[in-house]
């Protein structure tokens, strides 16, 4: 017989509702008003405390006839709060289900060598980021940094990237250790991007200053292009972080397969040097997120859908972005995520694998179609995943400040999980956001009061979620008596597991 499962939430002090929600318009707000800090996450808000529990069949027998009893025995299978995002950066770590192979999604992995244990939600050691700090340099690195810094002493005029001066360097004796450990990220980053030959860097270094002068690159962020606010939020846009402190940069051109959109966007040679000017301005936005210091968030992460994308048709604009940013923005991307991948992905990077080099290859991760929200949150938390994505986070929900924490969990295939938020007082209004990568499954929801003698009221009719849903689940409820809210998600139709979240929050009766 199926298990069920049951993840006990206890009711803590200090939520407050959406402000988008009928309910939430009068309620207290649960984030602070300031902009979140790209530097970290905000991992101090409250958060539900929970237990997971194995329901034994006999209780799966009671619930199947729709009573709810917390006192039936159980089996404990965890009983410890969920740790911070940041201490386990991979909290999904349950065994892949083996799953039949094709000839096609061989072949592709086949071609990204590199990056064959990220296909299966490995993480390779190849995606260990660099450090910044002086003292993690080998004796070789060490020398190619001072090289780099003595043919850029004698330069003819003074160079800065990203507000940043390298040319000449910057003494730390004279102009303090802050200024030279910037500069010294800026040098590192060339110098990697070139294995550590001062020579070819420092040639980098001179192209990069040039193409930026002539290219307008350090104004471009606040210029007003005309013709693209359409593709905002849409095409290439920065939205969030990941679990490491990283903002996230995301790009998605299958509204290209649209062949009026790419005629007005793309069209001729003239509007793709404006929409490169336009993917310029979202990398240097990216980029003042950045810390650039040594012990700081020193680069980004891109996530890149490949659904509809219109692969002979982009191949121009593709050549054209990958060699702009990778000659003129070395090492700004710490990994490179793919999703959506079809099928002919092999031939598109067969296409513009030799435009890249060896060291951006190894960034690669590929998550293919029905992976994808799995993948992203093995990097990012669910609040800052976007809900096409399986994410609960909406355009725009971060401009106010960092989101409400969101709660992780597995739902194996054939089996049921039940989330219980308990300790609700009568009164209080409390609203849940629940999000499911690949959804296909029943939802339900009712609230069980504590009087034995009240009714359980049915809250959300239980209804099939299909698996093209591209909204969290949002619902508002105000209590009339003390109980609990019981949220039901229902995969014993399915042999597939799934990642999921949620969170809630409860605001209380003002007196």
């Amino acid at each position: 017989m199926a298990g069920v499962y049951r993840l006990l939430t206890v009711v803590k002090e200090g939520g407050g509702l959406r402000p988008d929600s009928a309910a939430g318009a009068a309620a207290e707000r649960c984030v602070p008003s300031t902009r979140a800090v790209p530097a970290s996450l905000p991992l101090s808000l409250p958060r539900p405390s929970y237990f997971l529990i194995h329901s034994s069949s006999e209780d799966h027998h009671q619930q199947s006839h729709g009573h709810i009893n917390l006192t039936t025995k159980h089996s404990v299978a965890a009983l410890q709060p969920m740790e911070p995002a940041l201490a386990n950066p991979d909290p999904i770590s349950s065994p892949k289900p083996a799953t039949k192979r094709s000839l096609l999604s061989s072949l592709m992995e086949a071609t990204a060598v590199s990056t064959t244990a990220t296909a299966v939600l490995h993480r390779s050691s190849s995606f260990d980021e660099d450090s910044y700090l002086i003292s993690t340099l080998k004796p070789s690195e060490l020398k190619a940094l001072d090289e780099l810094k003595q043919l850029l002493s004698s330069a003819a005029k003074p160079i800065s990237m990203w507000g940043v001066p390298v040319a000449p360097p910057p003494c730390a004796s004279e102009d303090g250790e802050e200024a030279a450990g910037r500069t010294d990220v800026v040098l590192l980053k060339f110098l990697r991007a070139r294995d550590f030959d001062a020579g070819q860097a420092h040639a980098m270094l001179l192209r990069c200053a040039e193409w930026r002068a002539e290219f307008g690159a350090d104004g471009v962020a606040e210029e007003e292009l005309v013709g693209f606010k359409e593709l905002e939020g849409v095409v290439a846009y920065m939205h969030g972080w990941d679990r490491r402190g990283h903002p996230v940069c995301y790009n998605a051109y299958g509204v290209f397969k649209d062949k009026a959109v790419y005629e007005r966007v793309l069209g001729d040679a003239d509007k793709l040097q404006r929409f490169l000017r336009w993917r310029v301005q979202v990398m240097e936005r990216g980029v003042r997120l950045l810390q650039l210091r040594p012990a700081g968030v020193n680069a980004i992460i891109q996530v890149t859908d490949l659904k509809d994308m219109p692969k002979r048709e982009l191949r121009a604009a593709s050549k054209h972005i990958l060699s702009l940013f990778q000659d003129n923005y070395p090492e700004m991307v710490a990994r490179k995520v793919f999703i959506n991948v079809p099928w002919y992905f092999s031939l598109l990077y067969s296409v513009i694998s030799p435009f890249l080099t060896e060291r951006t290859k190894s960034k690669f991760v590929i998550a293919r179609e029905g992976n994808v929200t799995e993948m992203l949150y093995k990097f990012i938390r669910p609040e800052y995943v976007p809900v096409q994505y399986g994410g609960l986070s909406h355009p725009g929900d971060l401009q106010n400040g960092p989101p409400k924490p969101a709660t992780e969990f597995i739902i194996k295939g054939g089996e049921k999980v039940d989330l219980e938020i308990d300790g609700i007082e009568g009164g209080a209004t409390i609203a849940w956001d629940i999000a499911v990568g690949g959804w296909d499954l029943d939802y339900g929801a009712v609230y069980v009061p504590s009087d034995d003698g009240s009714y359980t009221i049915v809250v959300e009719k239980t209804r099939r979620i299909p698996a093209s849903a591209d909204e969290p689940i949002h619902h508002v409820f105000t209590a009339k008596e003390d109980g609990k809210m019981v949220l039901s998600l229902d995969n014993t139709g399915s042999r597939r597991r799934k990642v999921a979240a949620y969170r809630y929050f409860v605001r209380k009766q003002s007196n």
